[in-house]
């Protein structure tokens, strides 16, 4: 599972990294960035299979079109690669609803003989990445509609397998655009999600503070002795 992640930049930076802009209007009334321990239920940015040319923020934890409570968003924070076109609400998605997410790090726990040790783990040759999602647009009763996504997770690579047993679908930057690519089937488009190379990835341990989502400051970021 990935429930924790960071996104250290500013947004004319994310910009320049994916050729997108954000909508003024977004940048107005969220403008989470920089975000050092992003959370579920935080707006985050994405781009959508439906607005290539824009950065929006969305709610992470997927709430399905069909949800009768938005509260099945915190169940939804993954979908598994293996199982998108067995689950209806995956399956709809990956036909018509792909996204990609940036991320410049993410946080995995790792058990020790002293309890759980936070990791965190970055590319190393690109400093923000992206991972495959997925989207939905809620109506709700009362109030405006919410976007909100899912992170693809996946077998992890031999770095990962010794910290957690998933790791988040990262796509490599010529990736990101076939998996926007609606022309390319569910099947093939699914096939194409590999882990990333461990050779290109770096973990390392850092403050216990991370698993506490009310702390999020730069010294997250940095490695300690363990």
């Amino acid at each position: 599972m990935c429930g924790r992640s960071s996104l250290t930049i500013i947004e004319k930076e994310l910009e320049k990294r994916f050729n997108s802009t954000f909508y003024s209007e977004d940048l107005e009334r969220y403008n989470p960035l920089p975000n050092y321990n992003v959370a579920p239920t935080h707006m985050h940015p994405v781009i959508t299979n439906l607005d290539q040319d824009h950065l929006q923020f969305f709610r992470w934890g997927l709430i399905p079109f069909w949800a009768k409570d938005m509260k099945i968003g915190y169940k939804m924070i993954n979908a598994r690669k293996e199982t998108l076109l067995e689950k209806k609400t995956f399956k709809n998605a990956v036909n018509t609803k792909r996204c990609i997410v940036p991320f410049d790090g993410f946080y995995e726990w790792k058990k020790t003989s002293s309890g759980k040790q936070p990791y965190r783990i970055i590319t190393t040759n690109t400093k923000v990445f992206s991972v495959a999602g997925l989207w939905d647009r809620w109506s709700p009763k009362e109030g405006e509609d919410i976007f909100s996504f899912t992170l693809i997770t996946q077998e992890p690579n031999e770095l990962l397998a010794d910290i957690h047993n998933r790791m988040p679908a990262i796509l490599s930057p010529d990736q990101e655009r076939d998996w926007l690519n609606m022309d390319i089937s569910s099947a093939d488009a699914i096939e194409s999600l590999q882990p990333y190379p461990s050779e290109l990835m770096k973990a390392y341990p850092v403050s216990t503070r991370v698993g506490n989502v009310r702390e999020n400051d730069e010294e997250l970021l940095e490695e300690i002795d363990v």
